[in-house]
């Protein structure tokens, strides 16, 4: 394993805090995610369940946790199921957790092999009435790929039709929010390892290198500092392509004069950094690109203090968002006067900032939260604002990921902005 799991209180605490949530004749089951075919016989790198990791911080495939806290069986009440880790299995795949290295990391005194799985939870669905389940859900996006979760959900209604089923995500999310100090650690690792890989890329950058050649850099630095990869997608967009938001074709030669945006995070015992910077290939802003980074800049420092409790995502946007205005009349993009004409519905900034300022950050770099969510101390979020102007080929975006408190915690300071 490349890191070391965080200590089994963590994962004891987590589970203590959901249980107490839940109804009487409870039971809560989480699955892992899937392994993902890739071709042949081969599979994309698994990446475990965030929620599954958060309650037993076990990562690998083929686990599922079964908690049933009102079961008359003691040894019932929390079960967790693992893959058994046979010679053949270990011959074609290397290690797997044995039932004691997945006890010593959970804190889950009942480990069973996953043969066994159909019988132990028909005893533990026999003495419960109520199901939580997770399901791959969100407020922004809805997931039609019949995933682990999914199938399990089906195949239990179809099982056990009379109990009553209901969602984990409104109980666990909150939870998950709120970081626990074990939590920002590893959280400030993932962004430590992020920061040294753009240093390492950014020295490396000169016109006429590839972007690709910049995505190197970056993965490079990031595995060698016990990363166990990018938390996304990276961006290394230069010329006009910095104007595109998801742009992650990485092929293109940096020219002389172009600028480069990169939008990129280290994943680091699952917790993800979430980073951008925009520099000059040749080393040297012109005046104008000097003048729209500069506006992003302003914002950009102005906002990271707003992030106190009692804030939410749609008052942080809401700041940015006159902000903006004031940047962009500065830039000459449009006037005072224009704005006071403008379509509230269509306001003019919408042309040169798309998106929104901010989003939560934890187990997934797009982590659980809501924008109405009232900010508590330990919640970490992105901040990053930027400005595309697309007609001339400039789009500067600057981001770090901040650790909400009454003095709020910018996990990138002075990070070569």
């Amino acid at each position: 394993m490349r890191y070391k799991p965080l200590n089994q209180e963590f994962y004891i605490r987590n589970r203590q805090n959901l249980v107490q949530e839940i109804e009487k004749d409870s039971v809560v089951i989480v699955t892992s995610n899937d392994e993902y075919p890739r071709c042949g016989d081969t599979t994309h790198p698994f990446r475990q369940n965030s929620d599954l990791l958060y309650l037993c911080g076990i990562d690998q495939e083929e686990t599922c946790l079964a908690l049933a806290p009102w079961h008359p069986n003691k040894d019932y009440r929390e079960v967790l199921f693992i893959k058994n880790p046979s010679p053949e299995m270990i011959t074609w795949f290397g290690h797997r957790l044995s039932k004691e290295q997945a006890s010593a990391i959970s804190g889950i005194q009942t480990v069973v092999f996953v043969e066994e799985m159909d019988s132990v939870l028909n005893n533990i669905l026999f003495h419960s009435q109520h199901v939580y389940l997770h399901l791959p859900e969100s407020s922004r996006s809805k997931n039609d790929f019949p995933t682990r979760e999914v199938r399990l959900a089906e195949q239990l209604k179809k099982d056990y039709p009379l109990h009553s089923y209901h969602r984990l995500a409104p109980i666990l999310n909150p939870l998950r929010a709120v970081k626990h100090p074990e939590e920002l650690e590893a959280l400030k690792k993932a962004c430590d390892i992020t920061a040294k890989a753009f240093r390492r890329a950014k020295a490396a950058v000169k016109p006429g290198m590839y972007e690709y050649e910049i995505e190197a850099e970056l993965i490079y630095e990031m595995m060698k500092n016990g990363a166990s990869g990018h938390s996304f997608a990276p961006i290394c967009a230069s010329g006009a392509d910095t104007c595109i938001l998801h742009y992650i074709k990485n092929d293109k030669m940096m020219q002389d004069g172009d600028l480069l945006l990169m939008d990129f995070g280290a994943e680091y015992a699952n917790y993800a950094g979430d980073c951008s910077r925009t520099i000059p290939v040749n080393g040297h802003f012109t005046p104008r690109q000097q003048a729209v980074y500069d506006a992003v800049l302003s914002i950009y420092k102005d906002t990271i203090p707003k992030f106190k409790p009692g804030m939410t995502i749609h008052k942080i946007n809401d700041f940015v968002f006159k902000r903006m205005d004031e940047e962009l009349i500065k830039l000459g993009l449009y006037t005072a006067e224009d704005v006071k004409k403008q379509d509230p519905a269509r306001p003019l900034f919408k042309k040169y900032y798309m998106h929104n300022t901010s989003h939560f950050i934890g187990l997934d770099v797009h982590d659980v939260g809501e924008r109405d969510w009232v900010f508590q101390p330990g919640m970490v979020l992105s901040c990053e604002p930027g400005i595309y102007i697309a007609e001339e080929g400039i789009g500067v975006r600057i981001e770090t990921d901040v650790v909400v408190a009454e003095n709020p915690i910018d996990l990138f300071e002075g990070l070569d902005l």
